[in-house]
């Protein structure tokens, strides 16, 4: 890569007539016959601009990249408060769950073991940010009022097996373990030391009667550092894991609040196992003790799990509902006076975020990223303040957005028989019905030598189609011919067809198209 700021390239030494090393030049610059030398002239014509016609600017005097892209007048002030990592000092309109939460964990400060939590409501109702806003608070207060006593929070989403729950789990208190038996070894090693250069006078005021009993709680901690080894993230029987996790959860008095956020994708990846393992700890546990928070979007997970298991997890519910669009401006007019520089938005932004959001089962995550969007667009454009355009433009890239990652992670027969109703919108064919999609998909499946399924399948992909929002299907009478569904696109077909298209699987798919438009030929 080349500097920007760095000097146009010079001849290289002896490149010229003269000695480098003497300096074959006369005092004033003229070389030994009376000329001026070349060097000298080159550098004349870099530093008078007016020295050679037409002279291009140095590297220093043209802006850089970034230059130009920076020169505008910045519109956010705080971004990422508008981003759905951010954990807010105040949440409105959500007081009444949040001293519902406060209320049951209160207990943890009294060292005793707090109800198992479940968190209901659907996405963007404020239930993640709430249940982290009230673990800080515990964790703080812990701290005011030295109660041993954190919050671990786990997206199941991510970490969906019971082998990876409990293997972070282990290593969180692995670690803090390690932490704590080094401060302890530190200060015993010093307390043996002075035992040496004092004597036993050195262990007044200690909990150790004489040497022996330093010398042994000194090894006793050596042995636990050495035992204290971190779990592997594959490769441990689930057993071994799960009695690692719960000896270095008992290592210490404590109270623990394991917040399991997207609980459903947990007990949908794995069963119930994780949970009925968590819920029954208490009764083991000597020195701590363990509560569980569950946070889903589905309100109905419960009717999967063992009997046991949701009778101890689902001991006390909160329930989230969705925010109204007055709710929803409320939260945009707070995070918006921190995210924003002053008199940047225009008056119909944040009622128009609302209105879009609120369309979206009262969504204020949504709202959230639409006002991002728009303050984003609104800066590449280099205009001082949000408008309403801004914010439709907003609305259209977010779906977009959706859509594509909806359909690029659908199942390969999904794609199929997605890519079959854009092959027959796009050569012009509406009230697509359900035996038109069928015999498209059978030959392209045929064309990439993917097994067929059934039409009564096929029906059935088109109808998880139809609730993704991808396309829209209707059932239609056909007399005594019976029923059938019609269907079109809900999505935009060219970028939809370029998502599928990207798909490896889906290479040769193309390659069919010129068979599929035959078939409309000879129809």
């Amino acid at each position: 890569m080349t500097d920007a700021n760095s000097e146009p390239d010079r001849p290289s030494d002896g490149e010229f007539g003269g000695d480098p090393r003497t300096g074959t030049t006369d005092g004033d610059g003229a070389s030994l016959d009376g000329t001026e030398t070349e060097i000298e002239s080159e550098e004349a014509s870099l530093t008078d601009p007016a020295g050679v016609e037409g002279e291009e600017e140095t590297d220093e005097a043209s802006p850089g990249l970034f230059d130009d892209l920076l020169s505008g007048e910045p519109i956010f002030e705080n971004k990422e408060v508008l981003r759905p990592s951010y954990t807010p000092r105040k949440l409105p309109h959500r007081e009444e769950q949040i001293n519902n939460m406060a209320t049951i964990l209160v207990t943890a400060l009294r060292g005793d073991t707090p109800s198992n939590i479940l968190i209901y409501g659907k996405t963007g109702t404020g239930k993640t940010a709430s249940a982290k806003f009230v673990s800080e608070e515990l964790e703080s207060t812990s701290q005011k009022y030295e109660v041993p006593c954190d919050v671990q929070y786990i997206n199941c989403e991510v970490t969906d097996t019971q082998y990876r729950v409990l293997a972070q789990l282990a290593n969180t208190y692995i670690e803090q373990n390690r932490a704590l038996i080094e401060e302890d070894l530190e200060r015993l090693r010093g307390l043996r030391s002075d035992l040496e250069e004092r004597g036993p006078s050195a262990l007044a005021d200690t909990e150790f009667e004489d040497a022996d009993d330093l010398a042994a709680r000194i090894e006793t901690l050596e042995t636990d550092l050495e035992e204290a080894e971190p779990v592997p993230m594959t490769g441990w029987p689930t057993d071994r894991v799960y009695s690692t996790f719960f000896e270095a959860v008992d290592y210490r008095e404590r109270v623990v609040v394991i917040m399991l956020d997207e609980i459903d994708k947990l007990v949908e990846k794995s069963g119930d196992d994780t949970l009925y393992n968590l819920s029954r700890m208490n009764s083991e546990l000597e020195n701590s003790r363990v509560s569980i928070m569950g946070i889903s979007n589905d309100l109905k997970f419960t009717d999967f799990l063992d009997p046991r298991v949701k009778s101890s997890l689902g001991e006390e519910e909160i329930v989230f509902p969705p925010y109204d669009a007055t709710q929803l401006k409320d939260i945009l007019q707070h995070r918006s006076e921190i995210a924003f520089k002053d008199d940047t938005l225009s008056e119909d932004v944040i009622p128009l975020c609302a209105a879009f959001a609120a369309q979206e089962h009262g969504d204020a995550r949504r709202a959230l990223d639409l006002l991002r969007t728009a303050g984003e667009l609104a800066e590449r454009g280099r205009t001082e303040r949000i408008n309403e355009e801004h914010v439709r433009r907003a609305q259209e890239k977010i779906e977009l957005d959706r859509v594509v990652e909806v359909v690029r992670t659908l199942p390969t027969q999904s794609k199929l028989v997605l890519y079959a109703v854009i092959l027959l919108e796009d050569n012009g064919v509406h009230n697509i019905n359900t035996g038109e999609v069928f015999n498209i998909y059978k030959r392209l499946c045929e064309e990439i030598d993917m097994d067929v399924l059934t039409q009564r399948r096929v029906t059935d992909l088109i109808s998880e189609l139809d609730m993704l929002g991808i396309v829209n299907a209707v059932v239609v009478s056909k007399g005594r011919y019976g029923r059938t569904k019609e269907m079109s696109l809900s999505v935009p077909l060219k970028e939809t067809k370029s998502v599928l298209l990207a798909d490896s699987r889906l290479g040769d798919v193309e390659d069919a198209q010129p068979f599929v438009q035959a078939r409309f030929d000879d129809s």
